[in-house]
């Protein structure tokens, strides 16, 4: 089996926003440096959970250069760039490269439906042969539910092979376990990385490299303990404890829409209640369905790290 480039737990972060609507930069960097000291490996910021795709380009830009410049490492930052327009993911690639943030979380363009493997393999190789920077290394994202494009085998295949220290891995959110161990079994070393918090363990278990995940802002510590004792026999007890803490909160977060309900669990963990706005079309919990969340929330079991 081949060496991961990437593996670990990554926070898919939530976004905060301030009462204009505007991401709040002061607080999105102190929700960086707790996840980090909660047991995150890195921030994967900017991806679905974050709401990225309702932010402009300027926005995502500001939105990264204000983590870089409040001290977040630059290479514990995975940032999504892969939007509908190549020339914009080529911008906001270009632009995470300049900060020294090497790594990135990549959507194809997905507006799109039904193109063909040779219409994807073309736009990846677009934006990578634009961007032409060793330093570069690419998590493809696969989340047919939400793009309506899936990456399919043949076509990972192929950017493997022409782009093989650019393309070192994928963030499968598709949910389907047997699809994931697939990837890592026809792919040694590629790094598949769990978009589910609950399917971490059991990838860990067939090979796989970690997760990024929207329940890591609430469990980054259970997750962690996860990730390092999974094989450690001794630590068993340990690790069905903290994957059982995950799983309820995982279970509570799809209980309602789920970004807005993260965020408001995120608020709920930290007694900010600025964590409930969120940008349109999504929007935040009614009142009645975040008292009951609240209530439900303060029964859940605390941090075992």
């Amino acid at each position: 089996m081949g060496v991961h480039k990437i593996t670990g737990v990554f926070s898919a972060a939530a976004t905060p926003l301030d009462s204009d609507g505007n991401p709040d930069l002061k607080r999105f960097s102190g929700h960086c440096r707790r996840l980090l000291d909660e047991g995150c490996h890195g921030i994967a910021l900017l991806g679905t959970t974050g709401e990225a795709n309702s932010f402009s380009v300027r926005e995502r830009i500001a939105i990264l250069e204000s983590a870089v410049s409040a001290g977040i490492p630059a290479d514990r930052l995975l940032p999504g760039t892969g939007v509908a327009a190549t020339p914009d993911t080529v911008e906001l690639t270009r632009h995470a490269l300049s900060l020294g943030v090497t790594k990135v979380v990549m959507l194809p363009p997905f507006y799109y439906k039904g193109v063909s493997d040779d219409g994807l393999f073309a736009a990846y190789s677009h934006i990578l042969d634009a961007i032409a920077d060793d330093r570069l290394q690419v998590i493809l994202y696969h989340i047919p539910q939400v793009s309506g494009i899936p990456l399919s085998l043949p076509l990972i295949e192929r950017l493997i092979a022409a782009y093989p220290q650019q393309v070192v891995g994928i963030k499968d959110s598709a949910g389907d376990f047997n699809s994931m161990q697939g990837l890592v079994e026809t792919f040694p070393g590629f790094s598949v990385l769990a978009g589910a918090d609950p399917l971490m363990l059991p990838l860990l278990k067939v090979g796989g490299a970690g997760c990024i995940t929207a329940t890591s802002n609430l469990v980054a510590d259970s997750l962690r303990i996860v990730y390092d004792h999974v094989h450690d026999p001794e630590r068993q007890a340990e690790v069905e404890a903290a994957q059982d803490r995950i799983n309820a909160y995982r279970a509570l977060s799809n209980t309602y829409v789920q970004i807005p309900t993260i965020k408001a669990m995120i608020g709920l963990k930290t007694g900010e209640e600025g964590w409930r706005r969120t940008r349109p079309p999504l929007m935040p919990l009614a009142d009645a369905d975040f008292a009951a969340l609240a209530a439900r929330f303060s029964e859940l079991p605390r941090g075992v790290r």
